[in-house]
């Protein structure tokens, strides 16, 4: 089934839009082709989301039907036996088991190639099922990850505790701004993945993907980025990426409101995560449910839109933090160290992401400033998560990134008062910086807080 995911992104049904090879071959796209094998390359993920095929709903909708069944039927006997050898599959609308492939599944999977620009894709229960069940997949007993020292909290769990105590697996972190020190990590011949998220949680360090990944495929290791905050804004595969995981919860999904994952890459390496003998995926269970993907499918079309959106916003408050003399952090601020890379690596027109750090220092000053923009001006909530229409405060050291011990966070540069602040669309901009700035201004009077650098 080497070929399954890989020809269902052109062939999971006959529904095909009326003349869209046509329109797939219209100059005015600029479709490229480069990057990864077999893969039409696209200035916008925009324009890569529109040119993937439509799918019409079972009595021609304009919305897919949803394929909610757990198992399927076959017209022929012998079709079964053909089907669990591998001789048939997807690609034929031959489906066996929704843990194994579904319909619906595959539509949104084909969604997520397409923005992503990879060959492949398939999408899972949850982030942290995409992350393991990719680590799973291209590693083995004894086997050596270098991961970024700055990654979300339950990532460096699984790193530094479960996969040695469960599987043997061992990780070194390395500051991933530091090229050299990355490179000597390394081991050739040991060392299987290189790990990292291209816009660090929760400190917003930029990911160098080219170089990086330079340096991992020159020692023959396979370059793993977790892309949760920046979908649309950067594209990890055309920069030279191997796999993509998601956490399709947050930016992508919109609402707060779905748990779910994905895993972007090789059409090899995702059809090896389904294989009905040792793929992870298959086996481990934690596939998409297809009431979920109908879900995504809705709210994919518009991502690009909400992303400028929440880029532009978090733009406007970083800009206007720093005048009044906030400590923030934000990659479109020139004075970032990573503005110049991000904005070299970035798709155009996104902006430069939707999160912003505020560092009060103290988690005391970080909750007073919380309390204060949830429970007397209205601008946010304090809550996990990020990507919702809604603003959403933690105080990570002591939340998303708890997991990770007092050296370790100092390692990752995570202060005690970092805010890690997503930042929201809804009502006007003037309106949002007034609640914010009234908050600012009750910490002001507050003497004890030290909330503004001195001067």
């Amino acid at each position: 089934m080497a070929e399954t995911i890989h020809q269902n992104v052109n062939n999971v049904s006959n529904k095909r839009r009326p003349g869209s090879e046509e329109w797939e071959r219209d100059e005015m796209l600029k479709a490229k082709k480069g990057g990864k094998p077999g893969v039409q390359m696209w200035d916008d993920p925009a324009a890569a989301l529109a040119s993937a095929r439509h799918e019409f709903g079972e009595h021609g909708g304009v919305n897919m039907s949803i394929e909610a069944s757990a198992t399927f039927t076959v017209m022929e006997p012998e079709s079964l036996r053909r089907m669990f050898a591998g001789e048939l599959g997807p690609d034929h609308d031959y489906f066996i088991y929704s843990r194994h492939f579904n319909p619906t599944v595959l539509n949104v999977s084909r969604l997520m190639a397409a923005m992503e620009g990879t060959e492949a894709a398939y999408c899972t229960a949850s982030g942290m099922s995409a992350i393991s069940s990719v680590l799973f997949q291209l590693l083995s007993s004894g086997d050596h990850v270098v991961a970024a020292r700055t990654l979300y909290g339950g990532t460096h769990a699984l790193l530094t505790h479960f996969l040695p105590r469960v599987c043997n697996i061992t990780t070194t972190f390395v500051d991933i701004r530091d090229l050299a020190a990355v490179k000597d990590a390394i081991v050739e011949g040991k060392t299987k993945v290189l790990y990292f998220e291209s816009v660090a949680n929760p400190t917003l360090t930029v990911a160098n993907i080219p170089e990086l990944s330079r340096i991992a495929h020159d020692k023959g290791a396979t370059v793993v980025v977790d892309n949760t905050f920046s979908p649309m804004v950067l594209s990890p595969a055309k920069l030279g990426a191997d796999v993509v995981v998601h956490s399709v919860s947050k930016f992508i999904s919109g609402g707060a409101d779905i748990i779910a994952g994905a895993v972007c890459g090789p059409a090899s390496v995702v059809n090896a995560m389904m294989d009905l003998c040792d793929g992870p995926l298959m086996l481990l269970g934690p596939t998409m449910n297809a009431k979920v993907a109908f879900e995504l499918s809705e709210r994919i079309p518009h991502l690009g839109l909400r992303m400028k959106e929440h880029c532009n916003r978090a733009m406007q408050f970083a800009t206007r933090l720093k005048k009044v003399g906030i400590r923030v952090i934000y990659p479109g601020l020139e004075e970032h160290p990573d503005h110049a890379l991000f904005k070299s690596m970035a798709n155009k027109g996104y902006g430069y992401g939707g999160l912003i750090g505020v560092d009060m220092e103290t988690e005391e000053r970080a909750n007073r400033l919380m309390n204060l923009l949830q429970n007397h001006t209205q601008f946010g909530f304090i809550a996990v998560s990020l990507g919702y229409y809604e603003t959403l405060m933690s105080c990570s050291g002591s939340s998303t990134s708890s997991e990770m011990n007092t050296e370790a966070k100092e390692l990752a540069g995570i202060s005690p008062g970092l805010i890690r602040m997503s930042v929201g669309y809804t009502g006007t901009l003037e309106q949002k910086w007034g609640q914010l700035e009234m908050a600012l201004s009750r910490m002001q009077q507050d003497s004890s807080a030290g909330l503004f650098q001195k001067s």
